[in-house]
């Protein structure tokens, strides 16, 4: 099983962002640092799972286990549904991608236990152009 830990970060709203990737588990640990366009958090967040399912499909078919500190991203996803036009595309492109592996979980986790994804977000948004 693949754990898959992503967080998205934005200095501002819109500001500077990055995405923190953190993947483990079947003899990988691979940790990404990204910096993205500026951007709200919530659209951070939702690029950084859409960024990890990208990663972690290169890897396995099998069961993937998306761990985030966004509840926006988690219910959406699991509730296949969002609200806001603009996290559609994301969410369309992340459901696509989980139907992919023979099985994906998704669970919310509090900040304290994504912090390696964390750092990584926040590396992301101080790197240069």
């Amino acid at each position: 099983m693949i754990e898959l830990y992503v967080d998205g970060a934005s200095a501002g709203n819109p500001g500077k962002s990055g995405i923190g990737i953190f993947i483990k588990g079947e003899g990988h640990a691979i940790k990404l640092s990204e910096k993205i366009e500026p951007t709200d958090n919530h659209s951070a967040e939702f690029q950084a799972l859409l960024r990890g399912l990208e990663e972690t499909s290169k890897l396995t078919t099998g069961m993937v286990s998306a761990r985030s500190d966004s509840q926006i991203v988690v219910m959406a996803v699991e509730k296949k549904f969002v609200k806001n036009e603009a996290y559609k595309e994301y969410l369309k492109k992340i459901l696509e991608f989980a139907d992919t592996f023979d099985f994906f979980f998704i669970k919310w986790i509090p900040d304290v236990d994504n912090r390696a994804a964390d750092a990584l977000a926040r590396e992301a948004i101080h790197k240069k152009d």
